[in-house]
């Protein structure tokens, strides 16, 4: 696996919470001081917003991400696309959606910057 979409898989896997919920600190490093999001719902959500909700989270959803690639746009910025969806309490998948994460590279480390998430009828 290219060495540049192994590190950008394992970390928008962080924010899916595979097992346990990530913490307020580690949400801040994640999210780029811009960061905002286009979630499946259709609604703009701010960095604040988002880091609320998921550090807050009780109920982790079981999320299933694949299918990914990664668009190098530049030295510092790349584009990670990828298929998404949950698996509900009954084991029969739902909220499919086409992802895409805008990954920018920082003084500390990778950072996301945008995210978009768009309903789609494959799971």
């Amino acid at each position: 696996m290219d060495p540049l979409l192994a590190e950008l898989t394992a970390l928008e896997s962080e924010l899916h919470h595979p097992g346990v919920p990530c913490t307020r600190e580690r949400l801040e490093q994640l999210l780029h001081p811009d960061f905002h999001e286009v979630g499946r719902s259709r609604v703009r959500y701010t960095r604040q917003v988002v880091i609320d909700f998921l550090a807050t989270r009780t109920q982790v959803p079981n999320v299933v991400a694949h299918d990914h690639r990664v668009e190098s746009l530049a030295s510092d910025i790349a584009l990670l696309h990828f298929r998404s969806h949950e698996l509900g309490s009954d084991g029969v998948p739902c909220h499919a959606a086409l992802r895409a994460s805008l990954w920018r590279r920082t003084a500390t480390g990778w950072q996301l910057s945008y995210h978009q998430g768009t309903p789609s009828a494959e799971s």
